[in-house]
C-alpha cells in the first residue's frame, strides 16, 4: 500500500475516533464540568495513558515494528509470528507485575503527580480511588498497541485506527449503563475505561485471526530471555524506554505545575489538548504509524533513494494537512470550545480559559506533525538512542520555559512552554538527520512549506472576516442554541475549505482533483 493510502486509511479512522472522542468529552464536560471532580478524573485517566506511551506506543512499538517488518521480509511469516508471541509474553508479564505494584502505591503516586491536591484530602482520595479503577487499562491497551503493530506491519491500518472508537463509545455508554448500580457519574466513566480495554483486545484479535495470527502466551520466561531476537528487541527497547520516559516525565511535569495553578486548570489544559489532538492524531500519528513499516522495508531492501522520497512525501502531507488546521483552530478557538463543551457544568469562563490554551497550543501543531514524520527515520534504522538524547533536551527546555512562564501567564504559560519545546525538538531532528546523512531538508520542500503557510493565512483571513460578519449580523451568534450555531459554524468551515483549495490550486501546491483520483484508484502504487 502506498504511503498516501496508508495515511489516508489510518487518518480517516483516526478522524472518526477523534470525533467520537469529542462526543465523549462533551458528555464528560456536561456531567463533570471543569472543577475538582473533573481534575481528579483527568489525573486518574492520565495515569495509565502516561505509562501507555512508555511501555507500548513509545519504546516497545518503536523497537518491535521495524524488527517484525524486517522478519516478514527476510524470514517469512511463521518466524515473524513466533518472535511476536515471545515479545508479547514478556510484555504482559512485566506489565502485570507493574500494575499490581501501582495499585498498592496509588495514593502516593497521585500525591506525586498532583501535589496541588495535597491540601484537599477528599480530592486525593477521589483521584486515588478512580486511578485504581482505571490503571488496569494500561495492561489492556498495551496489548492493543502490540496487536496494532502486527496488523500495521501487514499493511492493515483500519482496524487498529478504529479501536479507540470503542473506548469513546464505552465511556459514553457507561454514564447511563452503570446508572442503576453506581451513583456518581465519575465512577461510571472510570469503570468504562477499563471495560473498553477488554473489548479493544477482542476486536483486534478477530482481525489477527483473519491474518492467520494466533497469540498464545509463552510462560517459560527464562527460555524467552535466552532467545537472540528477544534480547535484540530489549536492547533496542532500553534507550526507547528512556526516551519515552523523558517524554512522559515532561507530561508529568506539566501536570504537577498546572495542579499548582488552581482548581480547573488541569481540566482547561485537558480540553485544550484534546482539541489539538484531533489534527495531531489524524495527521501526525497517521504519518508516523504508516511511515515506520514502509521505511523499514525500504531500508532493509537497500533502497535509500526511495526511502528519501518517502520521507519527503511524509513531510509534504503533514504540512499540507496540519498548517491550515492550526490556522483554523487559532481563528475559531472560542466558537469550537463553545459548541463542543459549553453545556451543563461547563460555562462561559471555562470556555474562555480553555480557548486561550487552545490558541497557544495550536502554534506548535505543524511542528509536532513534522517531528512525528521525522522520528521513524531513526527507528527504522534501529537507532533508538538518538531520539532519547533529543527528548532529554526537550524535557529541560520545557521545564525552563514552564518555570519562566507559569507565574505571569498561568495555565497558558505552561501551554506556551510545550509549544516552544516543540520547535526545539524539530530543530534537533532536522539537524540530526542531515548530520548523519540520513536525510536533508531540500530547498524545494522549504518553498513548498512557504506556499502552504501563505495559503493557510489567506484562509485564516477569510475565516476571521466571516466570524466578524456573523457577529455583526446576528448580534452574537455564539449565544444561540446549539442547533442554530452548528449550521453557521459549518458555513464558516465550508468557506475556509473552499478558500484553501482555491489557493493551493492557484499557487501550484497541489492538484486536489488529481490527489482525490489517486486516492480512489484501486490499483496499488508506490509513493
Amino acid at each position: 500500500m502506498s504511503l498516501f493510502k496508508s495515511i489516508a486509511t489510518f487518518g480517516g479512522w483516526t478522524l472518526i475516533s477523534r470525533i467520537s472522542g469529542f462526543f465523549r468529552d462533551m458528555v464528560m464536560a456536561n456531567y463533570l464540568g471543569a472543577g475538582a471532580v473533573s481534575d481528579a478524573f483527568f489525573v486518574a485517566f492520565k495515569l495509565p495513558n502516561l505509562f501507555r506511551s512508555l511501555f507500548a506506543e513509545g519504546a516497545f512499538t518503536s523497537a518491535f515494528v521495524p524488527l517484525f517488518s524486517q522478519k516478514l521480509v527476510g524470514e517469512g511469516k511463521e518466524n515473524a509470528i513466533k518472535f511476536a508471541v515471545g515479545a508479547i509474553s514478556v510484555l504482559v508479564f512485566g506489565l502485570g507485575v507493574f500494575v499490581a505494584l501501582m495499585e498498592f502505591l496509588m495514593p502516593w503516586v497521585v500525591m506525586l503527580l498532583a501535589p496541588g491536591f495535597v491540601d484537599d484530602i477528599g480530592k486525593i482520595e477521589l483521584a486515588a480511588s478512580l486511578s485504581r479503577i482505571t490503571f488496569p487499562f494500561l495492561l489492556l491497551v498495551s496489548v492493543v498497541s502490540f496487536q496494532s503493530g502486527i496488523l500495521n506491519s501487514f499493511g492493515k491500518f483500519a482496524a487498529p485506527a478504529a479501536a479507540p472508537v470503542i473506548l469513546n463509545l464505552v465511556m459514553i455508554a457507561a454514564v447511563w449503563v452503570f446508572m442503576p448500580v453506581i451513583d456518581m457519574p465519575v465512577y461510571r466513566i472510570a469503570f468504562g475505561v477499563t471495560l473498553a480495554g477488554v473489548l479493544e483486545i477482542v476486536w483486534l484479535n478477530g482481525f489477527l485471526r483473519c491474518e492467520g495470527v494466533k497469540i498464545n502466551l509463552i510462560y517459560n520466561l527464562s527460555e524467552l530471555f535466552k532467545n537472540k531476537d528477544i534480547r535484540v528487541l530489549f536492547k533496542r527497547i532500553a534507550p526507547g524506554v528512556l526516551g519515552a520516559g523523558v517524554y512522559q516525565i515532561n507530561i508529568m511535569v506539566d501536570t504537577i505545575l498546572v495542579s499548582l495553578v488552581g482548581a480547573g486548570a488541569i481540566s482547561w489544559l485537558y480540553y485544550a489538548n484534546r482539541l489539538q489532538q484531533l489534527p495531531l492524531g489524524v495527521v501526525g500519528a497517521a504519518i508516523g504509524v504508516a511511515l515506520l513499516p514502509i521505511l523499514s522495508r525500504q531500508l532493509k531492501a537497500g533502497d535509500n533513494a526511495e526511502a528519501q522520497k518517502t520521507q519527503e512525501k511524509a513531510i509534504e502531507y503533514g504540512v499540507l494537512l496540519s498548517v491550515p488546521a492550526a490556522v483554523a483552530i487559532i481563528v475559531l478557538a472560542e466558537p469550537i470550545i463553545n459548541i463542543l463543551f459549553q453545556h451543563g457544568k461547563f460555562g462561559f469562563f471555562e470556555t474562555q480559559m480553555t480557548a486561550q490554551a487552545v490558541i497557544v497550543y495550536s502554534f506548535s501543531l505543524p511542528v509536532y506533525v513534522m517531528v512525528k514524520a521525522l522520528t521513524p527515520n531513526f527507528f527504522a534504522r534501529g537507532d533508538t538512542r538518538t531520539p532519547v538524547k533529543y527528548s532529554v533536551v526537550v524535557l529541560a527546555a520545557n521545564l525552563v520555559f514552564s518555570l519562566l512562564l507559569m507565574k505571569p501567564f498561568g495555565h497558558t504559560g505552561i501551554a506556551a512552554a510545550t509549544s516552544l519545546s516543540a520547535f526545539v525538538s524539530l530543530y534537533q531532528y532536522v539537524h540530526g538527520l542531515k548530520k548523519r546523512g540520513y536525510w536533508a531538508f531540500p530547498r524545494r520542500l522549504t518553498v513548498y512549506v512557504g506556499k502552504v503557510v501563505f495559503c493557510s493565512l489567506v484562509m485564516g483571513g477569510v475565516l476571521y472576516g466571516g466570524r466578524v460578519a456573523l457577529d455583526l449580523a446576528t448580534g452574537g451568534w455564539l449565544c444561540f442554541s446549539l442547533w442554530m450555531k452548528l449550521p453557521l459554524f459549518g458555513l464558516l468551515c465550508f468557506f475556509g475549505v473552499v478558500t484553501f483549495c482555491i489557493m493551493i490550486k492557484i499557487t501550484g501546491v497541489m492538484n486536489v482533483a488529481a490527489l482525490l483520483k489517486s486516492l480512489l484508484k484501486r490499483k496499488e502504487r508506490h509513493v
